[in-house]
């Protein structure tokens, strides 16, 4: 039985569960999967060219009639080419990394499209409110990838009273208690990358998730050797080695990423630079952090896509400590949304309780 909430009613799923958007992870068979399981689904665009995008899109749409969305980097240099893209194809969601300009948001939405930012402070929640979107998920501490230090359990509820727009919750969720506890905090919904990462119809390499299905709470941590940002992934001892390695091995190592990302991506060293100077600009970022920053998706490429394990790191949320199986997207929705139902039935039967002594 569907949960409706403002977040189903806006972009018409039905259940209030989101897949994320990860790079070299949120491909066609997993978009389409989660998406056919009544969740929304989100394509990783920016490990993908522009051509491979549009190719992508129309793979998830010969897979399934259900809405889905596309991740966007609001600065990158052909942010605009891939809005274009989104609008002709008939996407219902884009969704963003990073905060797109308010002109961003109003084309997308004059055009029907629903506009999802990922945000993880209060204030960022309020300025894209500002700027017309349609709703946000809102990351905590626990979620993987670049993360922050606040928990959901304290930036949820900061947002939900920040802001008269649908609320998604994210970092920390895997299952039905989750989500019932993200809806008495006033969100409209949960957000899952590592929980969908875990499922069978995730295309990554059997040994990169039996890492993740071996570790402990404990052994998933936050580092900045990769990127100069925080960053949660699966602790391994290549991620021991960067955090060792000087600033000038890190950077050697960071402008051979940054040739090969250049390639993959189809992009000109000019428009790196472009988005060099973006990200650098809209995130106070050092010329370091900036060009450490191609470390990100080639690592992540390393193991999500080639499956080394020794070469690759592994993003990660916390949950990943307590996921001990591999279930189809079909699978995971409809356990989630009967453990939902059952958390729901037990709180109801509390009111029937007689009072005591």
């Amino acid at each position: 039985m569907p949960l409706k909430t403002a977040f189903t009613k806006l972009v018409g799923v039905e259940h209030p569960i989101v897949q994320t958007g990860m790079g070299w992870v949120a491909g066609p068979r997993l978009v389409s999967a989660a998406a056919g399981a009544g969740a929304l689904g989100i394509l990783a665009s920016a490990t993908m060219t522009v051509e491979e995008l549009r190719a992508a899109v129309r793979e998830v749409r010969s897979r399934t009639d259900a809405p889905f969305g596309v991740n966007l980097r609001a600065d990158a240099g052909d942010a605009a080419e891939r809005v274009r893209l989104i609008i002709d194809e008939g996407v219902r969601v884009a969704s963003f990394a990073l905060a797109p300009s308010k002109e961003l948001i109003a084309r997308l939405k004059d055009a029907g499209v629903v506009v999802i930012p990922s945000v993880g402070a209060r204030r960022h929640a309020e300025k894209v409110a500002a700027w017309g979107a349609d709703a946000v998920i809102v990351q905590g501490g626990e979620g993987g990838g670049h993360t922050g230090d606040v928990a959901t359990t304290v930036l949820l509820p900061q947002v939900v009273d920040a802001v008269d727009i649908p609320v998604v919750a994210a970092g920390g969720f895997h299952d039905g208690r989750g989500l019932v506890a993200a809806l008495s905090y006033g969100a409209a919904g949960i957000a899952m990358g590592t929980r969908f990462l875990l499922t069978s119809d995730s295309t990554v390499p059997a040994a990169v998730k039996a890492r993740y299905l071996e570790a402990g709470v404990k052994d998933v941590t936050v580092t900045t050797a990769v990127d100069g940002l925080p960053h949660r992934m699966l602790r391994t001892e290549l991620v021991a080695s960067l955090e060792r390695a000087g600033r000038t091995r890190a950077l050697a190592r960071a402008v051979r990423h940054a040739a090969a990302f250049r390639g993959l991506s189809g992009l000109s060293w000019g428009q790196m630079v472009r988005d060099g100077l973006a990200m650098k600009h809209g995130r106070d970022l050092s010329w370091s952090q900036v060009l450490l920053a191609a470390n990100t998706p080639m690592l992540l490429k390393a193991s999500m896509v080639e499956g080394r394990t020794d070469l690759g790191v592994m993003a990660s949320g916390q949950v990943a400590g307590v996921i001990e199986d591999l279930p189809s997207c079909a699978e995971l929705v409809a356990r989630v949304m009967a453990e939902a139902h059952g958390v729901l039935a037990h709180l109801r039967s509390l009111d029937s309780l007689p009072p005591p002594g």
